[in-house]
C-alpha cells in the first residue's frame, strides 16, 4: 500500500512521516461537525483549565528529634533471649538454621508479633527503620501490614487503643508516625512489620520529651505455633493480626511462630517451642495440613512439649472454613476431615492421660457470613477480630484468668 501506513487497528491511514496531524476520527466528517468542532474543542479546553489542580502533601519536614534505639532495651516476641542470632529482630535463634526447613527458616526472618513498649509524654513520635527485604507489600497483604510500624497507646483506663502507623515506600522508612498528641505520659506499644524483618530500628521524640524505655515484661508469653494466619496474613496493620490482639485483651507477652504455608507441626520447631518457658502454647497448624499429616504428627508434637514442660497448657486448634467453602463441597469436605483428625487425636491424648489439653473447633472462627476473609482463606481485620473472640475464652480457661 505505497505511500499509506497501517494504524493500530489495521485501518489503512494516509500519515507518514512528511503528513501533517490530524484528528483520529473514525467516521466521515459531517458539515455540521466541521462546524462545532472548534467549538467543543474550545469548551473541553476552557473546563479543563478550570478544574482544581490535584495537591500531594508534602511530609512533614522533619524537626529536632532525640533518637532512641529500640535494641538498647529490646523488644517483646523475641523468644530464647539468650541465643545467638545473625540478626537482633529474627525470630529464631542462629541454631534454628540447617534444623527447621529453609522455609521455615527463611521465614522466621521476619519480625512477626515483635513489640516494642515505652513511655513518653511527647506530641510527635516518629520512627526510623531499616526493612530486611525490599519487597514492601503481597499479593494479599498492604505495605502498612506487611512493612509498617503499628502504633498502639494505653488510654486513661489503662486500656490499649490505636495511635497510628508507619507508611513505609521504600526499605528505609524514617518518618511521622503521629503529630498533634494530647499532652500527657502515657505507655505506647509499637508492633514491628508482619511479613518483612527489621535490620534496625529507633523511635524519635523532641529532645525536651521525656523518654524511658520499657524492657520486655517477665511473665511468661503467649506462644502461637502457626500458618500464614498466624503469621498475620491479611490484617491491615501488624497490631491487627489476631495473636497481637489477644496480647492486648490478655495483657501478656506473645510470641508469634507463626509461618506462612509451613505451618506442618514439626518436630524442629516442637524442640525449639520445649525451650520457652510459656504461660500456654496454641497449635494452630490445620491450615497448613490434611488429615493424614494431623494423625501422623499431631501426638508426636503435644508428647515433645509435654516432655519438655510437664505443666504448660497446650491448645490445639480447628481448621478455620475457607469463607467461600460453603459452595465448594470438595474443600469444606477437606475442613470436615481435619476436623475429624484433630478430634481423635485430642481424644487419642486425653486417652493416654495427658493433662492440661485444652480444644477450640473451628467451624465458627470466621463467622457465618463468608465476610471475614481477604480472598477466603485469610482472614480480614474483621476475621481476626473474630478469631480473638473465639481465642479469648480459651486462653483465658488455660491460663486460669477471668
Amino acid at each position: 500500500m505505497s505511500g499509506r501506513a497501517m494504524d493500530r487497528m489495521g485501518v489503512p491511514s494516509r500519515l507518514n512521516i512528511a503528513d501533517p496531524p490530524v484528528c483520529p476520527i473514525p467516521f466521515p466528517m459531517t458539515n455540521a461537525l466541521r462546524f462545532l468542532l472548534p467549538f467543543l474543542l474550545a469548551s473541553a479546553s476552557a473546563s479543563f483549565a478550570q478544574a482544581p489542580a490535584v495537591v500531594v502533601a508534602a511530609p512533614p519536614a522533619e524537626p529536632a528529634l532525640a533518637w532512641h534505639r529500640v535494641a538498647q532495651w529490646g523488644v517483646e516476641g523475641r523468644a530464647w533471649p539468650d541465643l545467638d542470632r545473625l540478626r537482633y529482630f529474627d525470630r529464631f535463634p542462629a541454631i534454628a538454621e540447617g534444623r527447621v526447613t529453609d522455609a521455615v527458616w527463611n521465614l522466621s526472618r521476619d519480625s512477626a508479633g515483635m513489640m516494642v513498649r515505652f513511655k513518653t509524654d511527647a506530641t510527635t513520635i516518629w520512627t526510623n527503620y531499616t526493612l530486611y527485604r525490599e519487597r514492601l507489600a503481597g499479593a494479599n497483604m498492604t505495605a502498612i501490614g506487611a512493612s509498617g510500624i503499628d502504633l498502639y497507646a494505653r488510654d486513661s483506663s489503662g486500656k490499649w487503643r490505636w495511635v497510628g502507623v508507619s507508611r513505609p515506600a521504600g526499605k528505609i522508612v524514617r518518618q511521622e508516625v503521629i503529630a498533634g498528641l494530647a499532652p500527657g505520659m502515657r505507655e505506647y506499644a509499637a508492633y514491628l512489620p508482619l511479613y518483612n524483618g527489621v535490620d534496625e530500628i529507633s523511635i524519635g521524640v523532641p529532645p525536651a520529651a521525656h523518654f524511658e524505655q520499657l524492657a520486655p515484661r517477665s511473665e511468661k508469653p503467649i506462644v502461637f505455633y502457626g500458618t500464614s494466619i498466624t503469621h498475620g496474613a491479611s490484617a491491615s496493620r501488624p497490631g491487627m493480626a489476631h495473636p497481637a490482639i489477644l496480647g492486648r485483651r490478655l495483657d501478656l507477652p506473645v510470641v508469634n511462630l507463626g509461618f506462612s504455608g509451613n505451618g506442618r507441626m514439626d518436630a524442629a520447631v516442637g524442640e525449639l517451642l520445649g525451650k520457652i518457658d510459656a504461660a500456654v502454647y496454641v497449635i494452630d497448624c490445620l491450615p497448613n495440613m490434611d488429615a493424614a499429616m494431623v494423625r501422623e504428627k499431631c501426638l508426636p508434637l503435644v508428647k515433645q512439649l509435654r516432655a519438655a514442660r510437664p505443666n504448660t497448657p497446650i491448645v490445639l486448634i480447628e481448621d478455620r472454613r475457607n469463607t467461600n467453602s460453603w459452595i465448594l463441597p470438595v474443600r469444606d469436605q477437606h475442613h470436615t476431615a481435619n476436623h475429624a483428625a484433630l478430634r481423635e487425636s485430642f481424644a487419642a491424648l486425653e486417652k493416654e492421660g495427658v493433662k492440661g489439653l485444652f480444644y477450640l473447633a473451628g467451624d465458627d472462627l470466621m463467622g457465618a457470613d463468608a465476610e471475614a476473609s481477604t480472598d477466603g482463606s485469610h482472614p480480614s481485620d474483621l476475621g481476626f477480630v473474630r478469631h480473638a473472640d473465639l481465642f479469648e475464652p480459651v486462653l483465658r480457661a488455660a491460663l486460669g484468668k477471668k
